[in-house]
């Protein structure tokens, strides 16, 4: 049997603070949590910030994938998780804002509550696309006739409610224009009825189709942020609208309530990871840029494009699957 003095030390030590056990953060390995199937480029950007992330904190950092509901499902899966720091998210804008207004019933958290943001760590542009062979030499003239010709010019995008699909629908209320979202089951049908001439354009994550754009088979009309292999081609913002259409972005985030020194621990890791020039070389090619901003800067990202979601689709009650 265990003496008095042995029970009352181990009823201690369960009843120690949490922050007082984190003080030799990390002490095992961290899941670091991506909403997205294995294979992908975000998946590839995840794996290659892991493997810099478990040299600096001196533990094993395991990418772990679990997608579903546009995302939703891993986010909920970290809000979650217990709140030692070992399980760390790599998300997406999709679920963390247009998720909440499209598909409610899927995404009923809120990011700024029930999650610890901790910085942006990288973006990659959505880019509108033609064939070469396309009637609108630019953007303006694609405007000019769907203002004309509602509804005839039709843009496809990887699936209902995704960044494309909600750029769409930006597009149409930022230009005075009316234009047809096609939505499909990711971006490879897209491009093909591109190609094949059954739509007039795409918007998709520049890696979907910058291999299209080097070979000349697709021409870009806009972007949503500069991206240096692809200078010319201009922002919504250079041709003299007030907002931008939707690119995608990818944050760091800890489930809420994790002790302030264990994110005091992991934030230097975290935003080396994002400035490391080696990493970044590796994913410009597929179309990702790395930029770290802090976590004031990511609160502020997801408030403001939540609201500008909601406020061009309607109410959170409008629903897509």
């Amino acid at each position: 049997m265990m003496k008095r003095r042995e029970i009352l030390g181990l009823a201690g030590l369960l009843a120690t603070p949490l922050v007082s056990l984190a003080n030799d953060y990390p002490r095992m390995a961290i899941n670091l949590v991506t909403p997205l199937a294995s294979g992908d480029a975000a998946d590839t950007a995840a794996r290659l910030m892991a493997q810099e992330l478990s040299k600096l904190l001196g533990q094993s950092v395991v990418v772990v994938n679990r997608p579903g509901a546009g995302g939703s499902l891993g986010t909920q899966s970290v809000i979650n998780a217990p709140k030692d720091g070992y399980t760390l998210l790599y998300a997406q804008n999709s679920p963390l804002t247009i998720r909440r207004v499209t598909d409610p019933d899927s995404a009923k958290y809120d990011p700024l509550k029930d999650l610890t943001p901790l910085g942006v760590a990288t973006r990659s542009p959505s880019v509108l696309v033609v064939r070469k062979d396309a009637q609108f030499k630019n953007l303006q003239e694609m405007v000019e006739y769907a203002r004309k010709n509602p509804n005839a010019v039709r843009i496809g995008n990887a699936g209902p409610g995704s960044v494309g699909d909600v750029s769409v629908q930006l597009m149409s209320a930022i230009t005075g224009s009316q234009m047809m979202s096609v939505s499909y089951k990711g971006a490879a049908p897209a491009i093909t009825d591109l190609l094949g001439g059954h739509i007039d354009a795409v918007i998709l994550a520049l890696g979907a189709v910058s291999a299209h754009m080097r070979s000349g088979s697709l021409r870009g009309l806009a972007i949503s942020s500069k991206f240096p292999e692809f200078p010319d081609i201009p922002t919504l913002g250079q041709l003299g609208f007030k907002q931008e259409i939707q690119g995608v972005w990818f944050g760091f985030f800890m489930p809420a309530g994790v002790p302030k020194n264990v994110v005091d621990t992991a934030l230097p890791a975290l935003e080396k990871v994002v400035r490391n020039q080696d990493i970044a070389a590796k994913l410009q090619p597929i179309g990702i840029v790395q930029e770290w901003s802090p976590a004031a800067k990511l609160s502020e990202e997801i408030s403001n494009e939540y609201s500008s979601v909601k406020k061009v689709l309607g109410s959170a009650e409008k629903k897509k699957s």
